[in-house]
């Protein structure tokens, strides 16, 4: 996908700008940014409990990769003014409506062939840090693209404040994960589930290893 340099230079620029406030200001801490393959195509997974993540996850993988894109589907609301939809979508988000949106599931299908994406498997948001089960069209997604999958847990930034200082919060990339032997099954829903529990697993795992997880119980 070509995208313009100009384009390139304002994600980096915001990237950094969020980043001030993120690591400078606060303490937005990042660990295993050497996971994320440096090309090709890559989905971070990650548990959703902030509306803010998709403002900081750009920050924590651009750092690293500057004058690239980290894209991300965020719901049409956002895009009905003028001056937020060109924000947005200057940032790599794109709109999603409610239900199934084909469109949407073809945009986001094509950028996975060779660019990096956030997806947020729970599909809604869990302020109490609560892990919830994962959407299976997640699976979907995965089982058609074969991206590498990047399980991406997020602590603290459901706790934070807005302007805040001095707050903490830490996101942790995972190992890409193996999906050979489900990708040897039938295209149907329970694969897609299987897959996408695996994802969750992964996130719990990550969660957990940090003293962080917390189940629906």
């Amino acid at each position: 996908m070509k995208i313009s340099l100009i384009r390139r230079l304002w994600i980096t620029f915001s990237a950094y700008v969020i980043g001030c406030y993120a690591s400078g200001l606060n303490r937005f801490r990042v660990k295993g940014i050497a996971n994320i393959p440096p090309t090709g195509g890559v989905l971070i997974a990650s548990n959703h409990i902030s509306a803010y993540e998709t403002i900081f996850l750009p920050w924590a993988v651009i750092r690293t990769y500057p004058m690239q894109i980290l894209w991300a589907p965020a719901k049409e609301e956002l895009f009905r003014s003028r001056l937020q939809r060109w924000l947005y979508s200057s940032w790599g988000a794109f709109p999603v409506r409610r239900g199934r949106d084909v469109r949407a599931g073809k945009v986001l299908n094509d950028l996975l062939r060779d660019q990096r994406v956030m997806l947020f498997p729970e599909g809604t948001r869990h302020k109490d840090g609560v892990l919830g089960k994962g959407n299976r069209g997640v699976g979907k997604i995965i089982y058609d693209t074969r991206p590498a999958v990047i399980p991406t847990a997020l602590i603290g930034l459901n706790r934070w404040e807005f302007p805040g200082f001095g707050q903490e919060a830490l996101v942790v990339f995972g190992s890409p994960l193996d999906f050979t032997d489900l990708f040897q099954l039938e295209d149907c829903k329970e694969t897609h589930q299987l897959i996408v529990d695996r994802v969750m697993a992964a996130i719990a795992a990550l969660l957990l290893g940090e003293g962080a997880y917390v189940n629906e119980g």
